[in-house]
Order: structure tokens, then sequence, then C-alpha cells
């Protein structure tokens, strides 16, 4: 398979959603299935670190591994996001044990009944997460002890609750601070999840295996290095992604705000540059498609909500979450990204790396396991 194939999501099977209810199987949680088959590798544990690397896919394993080489000295296998490919969509699949559809966040950007666009990177209490994702999280149904370290910062963020409530939380602001933290919470039985969102932010401003992008993988290897040493007998340390990213060309970027053609009908934009969310005015929806799919030809998927929904790619869609997907999905294939000048800050235009679409490249995660066997 190469980077640009297309995957689609394995709900059921192995994607992020069957990450946390194989964990509690594994550690003998109630009505918990072991869906991943982490049992064999894991028996006799009762304590288990998940270590989520914003950014890091499996295709970025081999790019990251000259810097990180513990990346390559783990067992490894690999699940996939769901859809769109992109952190809060993933955080919260992986956070609920359910797909898309379910809990509702659908997008790094996705419209509010009011009209408005939620920005789940950004969002406080408006609207109230737990009315925005009614999914009980993983961590709420779980019984057992589960903490979640993140940014200290993210406390009570809507995401946070959205995709994690019901875990304790522990506030860690650097790498070193994050594996203390983690392994803090690994002196008791349990489950202790923690999030690293820098090598992401290097690949979007900087690209894939920029000198700012190696040293950030660096770091991660260091991180995943202290978590390893530090594992007390019994426990065991997964490490997961949300994405992988594509460098896009300049001379891959469509703007809307630049083709008379791919504005007209636009009532609103959301999602983002690699699956984009168009809101059509009414009777527009048509008009739209067709204007996308002329302009785009096979660089991109260009569906109604009705085709994207039945696609499967966010699993079953209740009609109160249908909203929330646009009218029309660009999907973005090859090296392409559909910009909303006017609409989305400009900032998103300068970037170099993306994700959000179906390829092998941001769909695909790694799942690295190591295990220190009780005494």
């Amino acid at each position: 398979m190469t980077a640009l194939d297309v995957v689609r999501p394995a709900y059921g099977s192995g994607s992020l959603a069957e990450l946390l209810p194989s964990v509690g199987a594994v550690l003998g949680v109630p009505g918990a299935t072991d869906v991943l088959g982490l049992g064999a590798r894991l028996d006799g544990v009762d304590r288990i670190a998940v270590l989520l690397v914003d950014g890091l896919g499996a295709y970025q394993i081999p790019v990251a591994a000259p810097h990180a080489p513990i990346l390559t000295q783990l067992a490894g296998r690999t699940l996939t996001s769901g859809f769109p490919s992109t952190t809060p969509v993933s955080l919260t699949t992986l956070g609920t044990g359910a797909a898309p559809g379910a809990h509702g966040i659908l997008g790094f950007t996705t419209r509010r009944p009011d009209g408005g666009v939620l920005n789940h990177i950004k969002w406080d209490t408006d609207p109230d997460p737990a009315a925005w994702q009614p999914v009980p999280t993983w961590f709420e149904r779980a019984g057992i002890r589960t903490t979640l370290v993140t940014k200290a910062d993210f406390r009570g963020t809507g995401l946070t609750v959205a995709a994690y409530r019901g875990a304790a939380f522990a506030g860690a602001d650097n790498p070193y601070a994050l594996s203390e933290a983690m392994l803090a919470a690994l002196a008791e039985p349990g489950v202790v999840y923690g999030y690293h969102p820098d090598l992401d932010h290097h690949g979007h401003v900087s690209g894939i295996d920029s000198d700012q992008w190696r040293a950030a993988a660096a770091v991660v290897g260091e991180l995943i290095t202290r978590l390893v040493e530090g594992l007390p007998p019994g426990a065991a340390l997964l490490v997961t992604a949300d994405h992988g990213q594509l460098d896009i060309p300049l001379d891959g970027r469509v703007d809307l705000a630049a083709d008379p053609a791919l504005g007209a009908g636009i009532a609103g934009v959301a999602g983002e540059a690699r699956a984009r969310y168009l809101y059509t005015r009414d009777g527009a929806t048509a008009d739209v498609v067709d204007a996308y799919r002329s302009v785009l030809g096979s660089s991109a998927w260009v569906l109604t909500r009705e085709e994207a929904v039945e696609s499967g790619l966010y699993g079953p869609v209740p009609p109160g979450h249908l909203g929330r997907i646009g009218d029309v999905v660009v999907i973005c294939l090859d090296h392409t990204v559909v910009l909303a000048g006017g609409w989305e800050p400009p900032a998103v235009g300068e970037l170099v790396a993306y994700h959000g679409s179906v390829t092998a490249t941001e769909m695909t995660v790694p799942l690295l396991t190591y295990v220190r066997p009780p005494v």
C-alpha cells in the first residue's frame, strides 16, 4: 500500500475506537471486549499507560526513527483513525470508544445550530460539551482508576470534557513532566492516558522531516524511552497517534475564494483543508457539487452529505448530528487541499503539512507496545 492509497476507518475491528475497550478487557473491566487482541501480549499486567503522540502517523515512523530509535524497538502494528483524520475527532473517538457519527465531534470545525462555526480545539463551555458530545466516555464507564495527563491549560476545555470526562486530571506542560506524571500514576493499578502535541505542530508549520520536525521527533523518542525505562513491573506502555500528515506543495492548493465557480452558492464553510465542509444556500447543493467536481476532478471526492454518511466514513450518524456535516463534503486526495480564504484564518494557507482525509498516510496510526512483566 502506498501513502496515498485510500484507507477507510476500521470501526469495530481495528480503529482508535477499539483501543481503550480492549485495554479495559485486559484489565478485567466487566463487559469489555478485547477486539484488538491485546491480551496475549499484555497477559499479567494490571496497569497500562497509553501515550498519544499527535501527528505520529504510521507512515511517519520510518522518517522519525533515525531521530527516535526507540520507535523501531517496540512491537508494532497499526490502527486507523476515524474520519476526518483530525485531532478532535480522533481524541474523542479514542476517549469514548465510539465512532465519530455517534459522538458527534465530526470535524476540526463544524457548524453550530445557530449557523456559527465551532472550533473544537478552541472550545470552552459553549455549547455544553456533555450535550454536544452525549456518549459517556470510556473513562466514565470503565469502573477502574483512570488518569489523564496533558497540558494544564487543557483542564476543563470543551474537548477535554467531551473526550475524557471521568478521568482524574494531571497537568504537565513539557515532555519531562508528562513522563513523570504518567509514571507516578502507574504506582497503582489502572490506566493512565497521556497526550503529547508538539510533533504535529512542527509538521504543520515546518513540514515533515524538516529540522524542526526532526528535533521534535527526537523529543518524542526521549519521552518514550523515559516511560519504557520507568515502567514498574506488571505495567505496559502503548503508544499511538491521532493521525498522520502530508506535505502539500504550493501548486496543490486551491482557494475557493479565488475561484468564482467554487464560491458560488456557499453560505458557510467549516471542516479543514483536506476534509472541507461546504454549507450551501437553498437549492444550490447540486450546483456546488458539479462545480467542485469539475474543478477538482480526480484530486478529490466531492460528496453530498447523504453520500458521505452512506459511505460509512463516520459510522452511523444520528439525526441530531447530521447538520454538523457540510451539505457538500470535499475529501482531498493526492497532494491537494481546498483553502477557504475569508472563511478561516489566513495562517491555514501558510501551513506546510495537512491531514484530515482518507489517504493511508493520514488515516493509519501506529500501536507500539512495551511490557515489563510482573516480578
